[in-house]
C-alpha cells in the first residue's frame, strides 16, 4: 500500500469513535483531511466540529459541518488528529502544519484523543522529526538563543505564520528521552506559544496503519 492509503485505512478505523457523538474535534494535516472526507457519511448526524486550523475549518465547511468555537461548545467528547512522531507511551511531536497551539487547546479540552498515522510516524524515541515551537515574532531569536542551551539547534521556519499570527522554530538534532520535562522547560521560555511536544497531555488512543492491518495501543 502507497503512504496515501496508509492513511485513508486509519482514517477510516477513527470513524469507529465518533459515532453518537455530535459535536468532535478534529485536527490538522494529510491523514486527517481523509478522516474529514469519511465524515461525509456522517454529516445529518454531526451538530458541528471544533477546528485546530484554518485549513480544516475551510474543509469541514465545504463538505456541510459546521465549525463551532470552543468557548461555546466546552469540554469535547473525542478529538481526532495526526502527529508528526509517536512513541509507544502515546506521546508525540506535533506541529509540522504549525497548528500545534490550537491542537494542544482541543487535546486539553477533549476526554478522549484518538491519534491517526501510518506506520512512518512509530518511534522509539522523539526527536527525530525536528520540533516545532511556536513564539510570538519578537521573541524568536531569544527563544532560539535558550533553544541551543538545550542542546538543539532552532531552525526559524521562514515564511510561515501561524492562525494565531506568530512564527515556528524547528528545533533539529534533540533525542527527547523525558518529553514531560522538556515540554514543561521549553513552554517556560518566555515568549513561548507552546512546544510541539503532546506529553503532559498523550493521545488516549493511538491507531497506526501497517500494511492491511490497523494497530491499536
Amino acid at each position: 500500500m502507497t503512504q496515501d492509503e496508509l492513511k485513508q485505512q486509519v482514517a477510516q478505523a477513527a470513524l469507529e469513535y465518533i459515532k453518537g457523538v455530535s459535536i468532535i474535534g478534529v485536527g490538522t494535516g494529510s491523514t486527517v483531511y481523509h478522516f474529514i472526507e469519511g465524515l461525509k457519511a456522517f454529516k445529518n448526524d454531526i451538530e458541528g466540529a471544533v477546528s485546530s486550523s484554518e485549513t480544516s475549518t475551510t474543509h469541514l465547511q465545504r463538505i456541510g459541518i459546521p465549525v463551532l468555537d470552543l468557548n461555546s461548545v466546552g469540554t469535547l467528547e473525542v478529538y481526532v488528529d495526526g502527529a508528526d512522531e509517536i512513541n509507544p507511551h502515546k506521546q508525540l511531536i506535533k506541529g509540522g502544519g504549525a497548528a500545534l497551539t490550537r491542537e494542544k487547546i482541543i487535546a486539553g479540552a477533549s476526554k478522549k484523543f484518538i491519534c491517526i498515522a501510518d506506520e512512518s510516524k512509530s518511534v522509539d524515541v522523539l526527536g527525530k522529526f525536528p520540533l516545532p515551537v511556536e513564539v510570538i515574532p519578537m521573541a524568536r531569536s531569544f527563544v532560539a538563543r535558550e533553544l541551543v542551551k538545550l542542546g538543539g539547534q532552532p531552525i526559524w521556519r521562514e515564511n510561515c505564520i501561524t492562525d494565531n499570527g506568530c512564527q515556528i522554530l524547528d528545533v533539529h538534532n534533540l533525542s527527547i528521552l523525558n518529553p514531560s520535562e522538556l515540554e514543561r522547560t521549553i513552554n517556560n521560555i518566555p515568549g513561548v506559544v507552546t512546544v510541539g511536544i503532546f506529553s503532559l497531555r498523550p493521545a488516549d488512543v493511538v491507531l497506526v496503519s501497517k500494511g492491511q492491518d490497523i494497530i491499536s495501543f
